[in-house]
């Protein structure tokens, strides 16, 4: 299973990005599919994540601000960033919780982040 990130970029203070991940590979079943983002000096922090029942999980700190969702395929996620601030500055990843056939247990899957620059 591979993982393509895109959509990262600079943008101001106040701006919007709208990040991508289209992964493929043959999947037995996905059970999730997220958005982590980590900072210079920082752990690796969820961002938000969505299930394949449209079940959505937020940071509180991109509450109201961010939003998940998956095209009908459910093999791109999306991740619309609204009102960035200078703290959203990170480099952007996306993961899927999925199983490789559906009898084995679940895997993890990561793409290879998207750098996200917001100048104040």
């Amino acid at each position: 299973v591979q993982l393509q990130a895109s959509g990262g970029g600079l943008v101001q203070a106040g701006g919007a990005l709208r990040l991508s991940c289209s992964f493929s590979g043959r999947l037995g079943s996905i059970d999730v599919m997220a958005w982590y983002r980590q900072a210079p000096g920082r752990q690796r922090e969820l961002v938000a994540d969505i299930t394949t029942g449209d079940r959505t999980n937020y940071a509180d700190s991109v509450k109201g601000r961010f939003a998940i969702s998956t095209n009908n395929a459910l093999n791109t996620v999306y991740l619309q960033m609204n009102s960035l601030k200078p703290e959203d500055t990170a480099v952007y990843y996306c993961q899927l919780r999925a199983r490789p056939h559906l009898l084995a247990p679940p895997a993890t899957y990561w793409g290879q982040g998207t750098q996200v620059t917001v100048s104040s």
